[in-house]
């Protein structure tokens, strides 16, 4: 999510505040502090306003202990999570890539809603034992009620939460196929997120009076996300059973290493080609080096048609190579987690097959 800053870990993992948070602290805090005061006259203004602090923080932890059990289960799975992220609808556990089976995906979706519903319980118990009409008897009530309420709301069949997941992992144990999971599910958020949507606008519609702001912001977050999950499985689908090798560029910027400068430069360079930097292979076609249009400037023209590229060639350092069987799904990753626009594809016996 961009703009986010990082605060530290937790449990290793990268935890993230994106702006809109603070917003939202502010208005949390305000809120509860208002009601506490007028519940509670004989609270000053700053104890009031503190402890409505106390309680917007709970609150935001209870959100990251919501995402850690998330996290904690994908672990289990053997799945890196990138980062934990708090903004303005809550909390986001990124994970670095699906679980194998419909049953992991199950587990891992519903572990934030259980975590969320034993804190309610537990906060809950604990609000039995403490003094009655005390603020701090308040805040526990606070707390229980909103971690129901956050169990519940995610529990919504429909993505891009608990629930859609959920959906998701049920359809594709029902159909063997993940990606009509992900549809489905998608198709059920956006038509939550509609209902939303016209939660907020219908009132001002009908009564001249301006309905749920909240429900208005719910609603086009959960259209948003959803649509794009839906596309994203599209592309997944399409690219299913495809390789690296599928998705070699034609005519990629590949010459052999015995070319001197001046063949390099008539055929590769004079012909129009718009590459910068041509990858070189040996007689075996295998991968040894790369030079770029600019290293020709460092070789006075006179020289060209006695020096050959593997003589001012540079060795490999920022194309990464691929095996040309390895799934395109695994390089689409690949290309996104490590901000590549380029790799190098090649046969397991070194061939270069192309970019």
């Amino acid at each position: 999510m961009n703009g986010t800053i990082r605060v530290g870990n937790l449990f290793g993992i990268p935890f993230y505040i994106h702006p809109s948070w603070f917003l939202v602290l502010g208005l949390v805090t305000w809120s509860y502090s208002s009601g506490l005061a007028a519940q509670f006259p004989q609270l000053s203004a700053g104890l009031a306003l503190l402890l409505g602090l106390m309680s917007a923080l709970m609150l935001f932890a209870s959100v990251v202990a919501h995402e850690l059990g998330h996290s904690f289960v994908a672990i289990r799975q053997g799945i890196d999570v990138k980062s934990i992220t708090l903004f303005i609808f809550g909390g986001l556990a990124s994970l670095e890539k699906e679980s194998k089976t419909p049953g992991e995906a199950f587990w891992v979706a519903i572990a934030g809603p259980i975590v969320s519903l034993l804190l309610c319980g537990i906060v809950t118990a604990i609000g039995f034992t403490t003094a009655a009409s005390s603020p701090l008897t308040a805040i526990l009530g606070v707390l229980a009620s909103v971690n129901l309420a956050l169990a519940l709301f995610n529990l919504i069949p429909g993505l891009p939460l608990d629930g859609g997941n959920i959906l998701k992992a049920l359809v594709w144990k029902i159909t063997g196929n993940p990606y009509k999971g992900v549809t489905f599910a998608s198709r059920v958020g956006q038509i939550f997120g509609w209902v939303a949507v016209l939660s907020g606008i219908l009132p001002l519609l009908l009564f001249g009076s301006f309905g749920n702001f909240w429900n208005l912001l719910v609603g086009f977050f959960l259209l948003q996300n959803a649509g794009n999950a839906a596309q994203f499985a599209r592309v997944q689908e399409k690219l299913t059973g495809l390789t690296a090798e599928d998705a070699v560029t034609h005519d990629s910027p590949i010459v052999s290493a015995n070319l001197t400068l001046r063949e390099f430069a008539d055929e590769r360079v004079v012909s129009g080609q718009n590459w910068r930097r041509f990858l070189v292979t040996d007689r075996e076609g295998q991968l040894v080096g790369e030079i770029a249009v600019d290293n020709l400037r460092t070789i006075p023209t006179a020289l060209w048609s006695e020096t050959q590229i593997k003589d001012v060639m540079r060795s490999i350092t920022e194309f990464t190579t691929i095996q040309s069987d390895q799934p395109l799904l695994e390089v689409m990753q690949l290309l996104e987690q490590q901000k590549l626009s380029v790799l190098a594809v090649i046969r397991d016996n070194g061939v270069l097959v192309g970019i």
